[in-house]
């Protein structure tokens, strides 16, 4: 029996892009695309989610392409440019979930520490969480599983009364691992379907 929802925050709660920024920096899309394949990658903004901190890891990557100083900067400067706002129909989900009641909600997010503040300062709907685990706190980051027994050992969880909503697959996979069962996150609709018809949630 399922007592827990547990809620990735970027691309399922809140929407986020880096996109967002360069579109506006660059002229074309082939320049975004090379620009952040090549230089501001994922990677490399996951280390700031695993606890790195935002100037050294900015200084490192000038110092590797000195050329993009400027546009290296921008990616910290306008970081908040890049979040697109709340994915509205996961928000109905989660907030129907909390009147409902029947469950506990909690949150396993791959995010900067030095940047959390301003998701809890302009996205209210957070509040509703028991409980954030927040990657860059924990020098910890999915898919590691570490992270995803640091949750159920934090607040007491069993992870077969777990599920866990991701938009990464390789997080998904991370959860199965662990024994958590595990929806990937496409779509608010799809989303409310899987609930119901995998678990009984009707939300």
């Amino acid at each position: 029996m399922i007592k827990n929802v547990i809620f990735d925050l970027g691309g399922v709660l809140i929407g986020w892009s880096p996109k967002n920024v360069y579109r506006r920096v660059f002229k074309t899309e082939e320049e975004v695309d090379w620009f952040l394949t090549n230089i501001c990658t994922m990677d490399w903004n996951e280390q700031q989610d695993g606890g790195k901190m935002i100037a050294e890891a900015t200084a490192e990557l000038i110092a590797q392409h000195p050329k993009w100083k400027r546009e290296i900067e921008i990616y910290y400067e306008r970081w908040h440019e890049m979040l697109t706002g709340p994915i509205c129909g996961t928000v109905e989900i989660l907030q129907n979930l909390e009147r409902l009641d029947d469950h506990k909600l909690y949150a396993l997010t791959n995010w900067s520490a030095e940047l959390f503040p301003y998701a809890r300062k302009h996205y209210h709907f957070l509040n509703g969480f028991r409980g954030i685990v927040v990657s860059g706190v924990e020098n910890l980051k999915k898919p590691d599983p570490a992270i995803y027994q640091l949750i159920l050992d934090r607040y007491e969880l069993k992870a077969e009364e777990c599920v866990f909503i991701d938009d990464n697959i390789r997080n998904i996979h991370a959860a199965h691992k662990m024994g958590i069962h595990a929806v990937h996150f496409s779509s608010p609709s799809t989303l409310r379907s899987e609930l119901q018809s995998r678990f009984g949630i009707n939300v």
